[in-house]
């Protein structure tokens, strides 16, 4: 079972990645779950065209990171919300570090699963949602190795510049991201304060960048 737990986890977040990296900055205008189903299949063709990105190339990773993820993810938002109470404590320093450590924990944690987009599929759910809504879930299935997967991304619909739909969360096999993360980083900030939990993100960013990149599934909390 834990196996099966393992892959059905590294297929969604090869399938999650691979959507973020294809995120184009037209997308702003498109319904979220229009936009979804559509890039779907640029990203699968984008991670099983780069020989660097399925080889769990870190650099390469982060390179595309930077340059497609990060303009249509509210990652500040992700940060405060993994970080909890904590975050209105923190320094305007404080967070810049925490949201540098944190990006830096996810791609660390992503870079494995992107070596295993090979011959997914999707099908994103009827979206339940008012015209004027501005936060939405989006489900999706994923189906490839395995049992099909639920997936599940938050967004919220931002306004003025960098306007449209961003993803703040992800939902894999009921396990959110971002509060998994939560009930982690408050045992550390309880135990060592806000500066603690930036030292310990270093260290384990440390340790994962002196061993080959893999995928660490997240415990639930």
């Amino acid at each position: 079972m834990h196996r099966r737990f393992l892959n059905q986890w590294l297929l969604a977040l090869t399938a999650s990645v691979s959507l973020l990296m294809a995120l184009p900055a037209h997308a702003a205008d498109e319904a979220p779950d229009a936009l979804i189903e559509r890039l779907t299949k640029e990203a699968l063709d984008t991670l099983q065209a780069d020989k660097a990105v399925q080889a769990g190339n870190v650099s390469r990773i982060v390179e595309l990171v930077d340059e497609k993820v990060m303009p249509h993810v509210n990652f500040q938002r992700m940060t405060a919300s993994a970080v909890g109470p904590g975050w209105r404590q923190a320094t305007p320093e404080q967070r810049k570090r925490l949201e540098a450590e944190f990006k830096t924990l996810l791609v660390r944690t992503y870079a494995g699963a992107m070596s295993q987009a090979k011959n997914l599929s999707f099908t994103v759910k009827p979206l339940r949602a008012a015209p004027d809504d501005k936060e939405v879930i989006v489900r999706t299935l994923i189906t490839g190795r395995g049992d099909p997967v639920q997936l599940d991304y938050r967004l919220e619909k931002t306004p003025g510049v960098g306007a449209g739909w961003k993803i703040y969360n992800l939902n894999v096999l009921g396990v959110w991201l971002v509060d998994t993360y939560r009930s982690q980083f408050a045992q550390e900030i309880n135990a060592k304060g806000i500066d603690g939990l930036i030292a310990t993100l270093t260290e384990r960013n440390k340790a994962n960048a002196a061993t080959p990149a893999k995928t660490e599934k997240p415990v639930k909390g």
